[in-house]
C-alpha cells in the first residue's frame, strides 16, 4: 500500500503526501501501478507501456519457438490470442490513445509474421488478414466502444463520468485525448447492431478490406477469422501466404534486397515474380 498524488500544476509536481495508516507513515510512490497499469502524472501510460513491449517482445521469442511441422495454424492463433494479444489490451480503452501505444506495435506486427510466416518486407496492413485477427488499431476501438456501452447502463462504475456534461470532470487534460469524449465519438459512429468489441472491429475491418487494391485482395476477397488454407500444414500455409502476398525467395525480391546480381529468371525471363513462376516460367511453373 502506498500514497500517491497528481497535480496538474508543475510547481507541485514533486508534493509529497504524508498519510498515516495503523499509526505507520505510507510510503510515497510517484509512479502507482492500480490494476496493473503503471500511472504517471501527465498520464501519458509510457512507463507502463515500455515494460509491457519487453514482456511481449519475451512472449513472441517463445511463439517463434512453438509451431512445429505438426502444428496447426488455428492452434498458434489460439496461441498468439491468449499470449499476445491478451497482454496488449489489458485496459487498453484507458490508454490506447497514447502517443505512446506506438511502442507495442511493431512487437504485434512481428507476431502476426510468426503466425503468417510472412517475411518482414510483406505489406503490415496485409498481415491480419492472412492471420485472421483484426488489425490493433480496430480491436483497440472496438475494445473502447464495448466499455462504452456497458458503462451506459446504469448502475455501472462509470455511469456517472460517462454521462458528465460537456465542461465537467470528464473533460479535463483535453490533450491526453480522455476517455469520455472518444467513446462517445465511437457511439455516435456506430449502429447498435456493431457495439461489442467483436462485431466493431470486424465490420470496420470488413469496411477498409473492401477498399483495398493490393494483390492480396485477389485472393481473399472477403475477410474472417479463419481464412482459406488456415488447415493446412504449417509448410505449406507458409509457402500459400508468400505466393499470395508475392514476397518471398524469388530473384525480383531478392534483387530489390541487394542479395542477388539480377532479377532475371533461370528460364532466359528478364524478371522472376511470383506470377512468373507460377503461370509462365517453363522450369518452375506448374505443368
Amino acid at each position: 500500500m502506498v500514497s500517491t498524488v497528481f497535480h496538474p500544476s508543475n510547481k507541485k509536481a514533486k508534493r509529497e503526501l504524508k498519510v498515516n495508516y495503523n499509526n505507520e507513515i505510507l510510503p510515497f510512490c510517484s509512479k502507482p501501478k492500480y490494476l496493473g497499469v503503471t500511472l504517471d502524472r501527465t498520464l501519458t501510460y509510457r512507463q507502463h507501456l515500455e515494460p509491457l513491449r519487453k514482456k511481449l517482445i519475451s512472449r513472441v521469442a517463445l511463439l517463434r519457438w512453438l509451431p512445429g511441422p505438426g502444428w496447426g495454424m488455428k492452434t498458434l492463433r489460439t496461441s498468439t490470442l491468449a499470449l499476445v494479444q491478451s497482454t496488449a489490451e489489458h485496459c487498453v480503452p484507458a490508454r490506447c490513445r497514447s502517443a505512446h501505444t506506438r511502442l507495442v506495435d511493431p512487437v504485434i506486427k512481428d507476431t502476426l509474421q510468426t503466425v503468417t510466416g510472412c517475411m518482414r518486407p510483406t505489406l503490415a496492413e496485409d498481415l491480419p488478414i492472412l492471420a485472421g485477427i483484426q488489425p490493433a488499431e480496430l480491436r483497440r476501438k472496438g475494445a473502447t466502444l464495448s466499455l462504452a456501452c456497458r458503462a451506459m447502463q446504469p448502475g455501472h462504475l462509470l455511469y456517472s463520468t460517462f454521462t458528465c456534461p460537456p465542461g465537467g470532470s470528464a473533460w479535463h487534460l483535453k490533450s491526453r485525448h480522455p476517455f469520455v469524449p472518444a467513446a462517445q465519438q465511437l457511439i455516435s459512429s456506430s449502429d447498435d447492431n456493431n457495439r461489442s468489441a467483436a462485431l466493431c472491429a470486424d465490420h470496420r475491418s470488413n469496411e477498409k478490406w473492401l477498399e483495398n487494391t493490393t494483390r492480396l485482395r485477389t485472393f481473399i476477397p472477403d475477410i474472417g477469422t479463419h481464412p482459406r488454407g488456415m488447415a493446412l500444414p504449417r509448410i505449406a500455409w507458409v509457402r500459400l501466404n508468400r505466393l499470395r502476398t508475392g514476397v518471398g525467395r524469388f530473384r525480383s525480391c531478392l534483387y530489390k534486397w541487394g542479395m542477388t546480381s539480377s532479377a532475371a529468371c533461370e528460364c532466359g525471363s528478364k524478371e522472376q515474380t511470383v506470377d512468373h513462376v507460377l503461370l509462365h516460367c517453363a522450369i518452375h511453373r506448374t505443368p
